[in-house]
C-alpha cells in the first residue's frame, strides 16, 4: 500500500468539515496522487461523484412486496447508480463507498427499530447478520454488512452460522431462491428470548431473510424487523416515510 493510499481515508474523513471549494480542491489533488473513478458511474477523479452521492441519499421506506416474517425497511432502490456502487463495494473492493452505504444502512436500521414492537419479556433488541461463505470472505477480506454496521457506529451484531453451502441467489427464480436457502442457517442459542432485527445488504424475494428468521426462531429468538441497504423493487405499492 502506498503512502497516498494510506492517507486517503484520513484525508477523506476531514472533507465534510471543509468548505466546499477547499474540499473540491483537495479531491482534485488526491486524484493526481492516487487516481480513482466513481464506483457508481465511472466518472474520473472522484470515488463517488456528486450525482451518485445524491442517488445514494437514504430514503427509508417500508417494503410491501417482499414475503417476510417481519416488516422490511430499506433505504435505497437497487437500480442504477445504487446497484453499481453496491456491487463495486461487495465484489470489487471499493470500500471507499462504505461511509455512504453505511449512512443508508443506518437509516433503515433506525427505521426498523422505531417500527418494532418489543415486549418486556423479549428484553433489548439485537442486530443479526447473514453469514458469508468462507470463499466470499476470503475473496473480499471483510464481511460487507458488518463493515457497514461498524462504519455506521451501530452495535456489534450477532452472526448466523452457515450450515451448508448454497448457490448464488442471482438469477434464480423465487421458488428456486427459497429452495436454495432452506435449512442453510442456524442461530446461536444465546438469542433465545431476544428481539432480533435481521440486517442484510439487499433483499429481493425475501428467501434469505425468511431462512434467517426460521433459524432465529428455532433458537428461541423473535424477529421484530428487517433492515437492508437496498431493495430490488417489484410492482407493488410501498409506503415511504414522510
Amino acid at each position: 500500500m502506498t503512502v497516498s493510499e494510506r492517507l486517503r481515508p484520513q484525508l477523506r474523513a476531514l472533507l465534510p468539515a471543509l468548505l466546499p471549494p477547499l474540499r473540491e480542491a483537495l479531491l482534485d489533488a488526491l486524484s493526481v496522487v492516487s487516481p480513482v473513478t466513481c464506483s457508481g458511474c465511472g466518472a474520473p477523479d472522484r470515488s463517488l461523484c456528486r450525482a451518485c452521492r445524491h442517488a445514494l441519499e437514504p430514503r427509508p421506506e417500508r417494503v410491501r412486496d417482499v414475503d417476510a416474517p417481519a416488516p422490511v425497511w430499506t433505504a435505497l432502490g437497487y437500480a442504477g447508480a445504487v446497484r453499481s456502487v453496491v456491487l463495486a463495494y461487495k465484489d470489487h473492493g471499493r470500500t471507499d463507498a462504505g461511509p455512504t452505504l453505511a449512512r443508508a444502512l443506518r437509516s433503515s436500521v433506525l427505521a426498523a427499530l422505531a417500527d418494532a414492537t418489543v415486549t418486556r419479556s423479549e428484553g433489548r433488541v439485537v442486530l443479526v447478520t447473514i453469514p458469508s461463505t468462507r470463499a466470499a470472505f476470503g475473496r473480499r477480506g471483510y464481511h460487507p454488512t458488518e463493515l457497514l454496521l461498524r462504519r455506521a457506529r451501530l452495535p456489534t451484531a450477532q452472526r448466523l452460522r452457515l450450515m451448508r453451502k448454497s448457490a448464488d441467489q442471482a438469477g434464480l427464480s423465487v421458488a428456486d431462491r427459497a429452495r436454495n436457502r432452506s435449512g442453510s442457517f442456524s442461530a446461536p442459542r444465546r438469542l433465545a428470548g431476544w428481539a432480533c432485527i435481521v440486517v442484510d445488504d439487499i433483499v429481493t424475494s425475501g428467501a434469505t431473510v425468511r431462512e434467517a428468521a426460521r433459524a432465529i426462531e428455532a433458537a428461541g429468538g423473535v424477529v421484530v424487523g428487517i433492515a437492508v441497504v437496498a431493495h430490488t423493487a417489484r410492482r407493488r405499492e410501498r409506503r415511504r416515510i414522510q
